[in-house]
C-alpha cells in the first residue's frame, strides 16, 4: 500500500476529485490520514474539513455523496486524485456541478 506523506502541509494533503465517468474535475479538498483511511475503508469520500476542523464525508448531509470508483497518488505520495460517481450530480456547496464554474476572463501578454 502507498504510504502518503501528510508532513508538507501540517498533516493534510490535497485531494482533487474528478467525476468518474466524464473526467470533470468537481473539487479540492484535503486529507488528513484518519480521512483517508476512512475513504480507503467505507469507499466514500472523506476528508478533513479545515474551517470546522472535523472529519467530512461528502454529501452526509446533502445526501450528495461521492463513492469512490479509482484513486491515483502522485509522484511524490503528497496528492490524491480520487475519481468518483457524484451522487445527485451536486459537488459543491453552492449547488454548483462543479467547484470550479467561475471562468476567468484574461488574455496573455504573448
Amino acid at each position: 500500500m502507498i504510504q502518503l506523506d501528510f508532513t508538507k502541509l501540517n498533516g493534510l494533503v490535497p485531494a482533487i476529485v474528478q467525476e468518474y465517468k466524464t473526467g470533470d474535475v468537481l473539487m479540492l479538498a484535503f486529507m488528513n490520514a484518519e480521512a483517508w483511511e476512512a475513504t480507503l475503508k467505507t469507499g466514500k469520500a472523506t476528508y478533513w474539513s479545515r474551517s470546522r476542523q472535523e472529519l467530512w464525508v461528502k454529501g452526509l448531509t446533502s445526501g450528495h455523496i461521492q463513492i469512490v470508483k479509482e484513486i491515483a497518488v502522485d509522484c511524490d505520495n503528497d496528492t490524491v486524485l480520487l475519481k468518483v460517481e457524484q451522487v445527485g450530480d451536486i459537488a459543491c456547496h453552492t449547488g454548483k456541478r462543479s467547484c470550479f464554474f467561475q471562468d476567468v476572463d484574461f488574455t496573455p501578454s504573448e
